[in-house]
Order: structure tokens, then sequence, then C-alpha cells
């Protein structure tokens, strides 16, 4: 039997992480029994207090053991904390030594949405693939530049330690650590039973691109800016360097360094938005969207759109434009 240990911070934690995880888990145990089998989890509440309150007193969270009690576990899960990622690791240093300790022997750790930020705080993520939810995702690379962040990624998975995308993306984590551990048919068994859409690839299509402007280079803040407001027109780096009186080698730096982008993908991506936009709402094709975003050829935008968000034009369309009536041509 698999012990589970799912953390129970202090502050402000996400509810629905911990019910949820505790909830899906105990279904497998559940799906086991009616089939006259034995339970594949134990599965504790496991906190720094015997009283943890949330939401400032309305709940009240009593774990099962303090962190002192678990000598060995075999799964972590961290869920999301609330707030300022500092605070919160503050309050929940304690668990950091844990974490590692448990890890090196042998336990496995998944971090839920911006439990992520746990996670690096021990270092263990170092040097390897993460995700959490892309609304952090800039904040997260600042904090722990070590670590491959991908936000476009719903799951991560390396060396027994995992990460999920934003919010309710870590149902689709909870499934695959199911699929791993007890199979495939149980993990469709517990997807249906949940309504969890299963093997969902990517979290690229819920992410809305506002720039990444929270850094102190104002000749950066400056370009991007440009970038926003002329995104028709042909940009390149030598007439944004120029127009900053900065040189292309020390622009190009220092625009890659504040914004994790390069220049011309910074320019896709705020084309890409503005295209997003425009497909939500009204009745344009996206042939007109093509058009009035800057691009001129179908395929150069279908590629550069696709690899954005990771759905076509003519996808994106029909998922979030209700006033679609029939699919247009790709």
């Amino acid at each position: 039997m698999k012990h589970i240990s799912i953390l129970i911070p202090l502050g402000q934690s996400s509810l629905v992480n911990i019910e949820g995880s505790l909830q899906i888990l105990s279904e497998v145990n559940v799906v086991l029994a009616a089939k006259g089998k034995e339970p594949l989890f134990n599965i504790q509440l496991v906190g720094l207090a015997q009283q943890v309150p949330q939401r400032n007193g309305l709940f009240t969270i009593t774990p099962d053991v303090l962190i002192n009690d678990v000598q060995k576990t075999d799964l972590i899960i961290i869920p999301s904390m609330q707030g300022d990622q500092a605070k919160a690791l503050e309050m929940n240093r304690e668990f950091v030594p844990w974490i590692i300790q448990q890890y090196s022997q042998g336990a496995e750790v998944a971090s839920l949405c911006i439990g992520a930020f746990l996670l690096a705080a021990t270092g263990l993520l170092n040097g390897k693939p993460c995700t959490t939810h892309w609304m952090l995702a800039d904040e997260f690379k600042r904090t722990y530049p070590e670590a491959r962040m991908i936000p476009s990624k719903i799951i991560s998975d390396e060396d027994g330690l995992y990460t999920s995308g934003g919010a309710f993306s870590y149902l689709n984590l909870l499934v695959y650590l199911i699929e791993k551990y007890a199979g495939r048919e149980m993990a469709i068994k517990i997807a249906k039973s949940f309504v969890i859409d299963i093997d969902k690839p990517s979290q690229s299509p819920f992410i809305i691109f506002e720039g990444q402007k929270e850094h102190t280079d104002e000749e950066v803040k400056n370009a991007q800016n440009f970038i926003e407001q002329n995104y028709l027109e042909k940009i390149t780096i030598d007439q944004l360097a120029d127009k900053f009186a900065i040189s292309s080698r020390n622009f190009q730096r220092r625009f890659l360094k504040f914004t994790n982008n390069t220049v011309n993908e910074y320019v896709q991506r705020v084309k890409v938005e503005a295209a997003k936009r425009k497909l939500e709402s009204g009745r344009m094709n996206v042939t007109e969207v093509m058009y009035d975003v800057g691009y001129t050829d179908t395929k150069t935008f279908r590629d550069v759109f696709k690899k954005i968000t990771g759905l076509t034009p003519v996808d994106y369309r029909n998922k979030y434009n209700k006033q679609v009536e029939e699919p247009v041509g790709r």
C-alpha cells in the first residue's frame, strides 16, 4: 500500500486542491473495494500544526498527523498556497527539509498549481522541467531561475517530481498519477466518474499574454509598449535599438533577460493575442483576422498561432466564439 501525504500548509491554501486530492485518490480505494481487492492508498493529511485555519477562520483543517509523525511516505502532494509566495514560504519553511529527506528516501513529490513555489524552494526542481499557473510563471522564473519553467505544460514529470498547471489542471495530474500507480483502466474510470478531461496536453489555450513588465528596465518597458502599439508595422531589433539609443547586441540581451522572449517572439505573441481577441468575438473569419493582425501568409499565421496557443486559429475560434455557427476553412 502506498502512503500518500497531502500537505496542509499554514496560511491560505487551496481547499479545492486538498479536498479534491483526498476525494479522488480515495475513490481508487472505493473502486478496488467494490471488486473485493485491497486498498492501494493510505492517504493522510500532514501538517505543521494540530489546527490550520483557512479563509480567515471560516474553515479549519485538522491534519491526521504532523510531519514529524511521518517517518516514510511514498508520495507528497503540495497544494496551491495563496497570496504572497515569499510570505507563504516563510510560514511553511519547516516543510522544506522534510520534503528533501522524504525524497532522498524514495518518495515522489507532486505540486499542484502554484504549490510549485514550495517544491522549488527545496532545490529539487533545479535543472528540471516544471510548470505552474501561467499567471505566475514569470514570477516563478524570477524567483527560481535554475528550474526549467515551461508554462504551456499541463503536467511535468521527471525523476519522481511532478508539477501541474493552473487551477483545475491539478485534476489532470491526479489522473496521471492514478494511471501510473493503478493502471490505465483505473485512470479512465476515475476520469469518467469525476468528468475530468483526460490526457489534456497543454494549458496554452488558456494563457492570456499581457507582457512581462514587472521588471526595472524602463527602456525595455518602453520597447514593449512600442511593440504593443505598433505591432502591425514591421519591427526590427535594429529599429528598436536605434530608437532607444542602445546597441543591438545589448538591447537583445536586456530584452530577453527581462521579458523571457526575443523581440521576434514578443511581436508574435502580441499579434497572436490580438488575433485571439478577434477570434473570440465578432464574426470575422480566420483569414480576415490574419490580415487584421498583420500576417499575409496563411501557413505562417497558422503555425505561429498553434505554437503559442496549442490550437489552430479555427479550432480556437470554434472553442471560444459563441457566434460561430459552422466551421470556417482552416
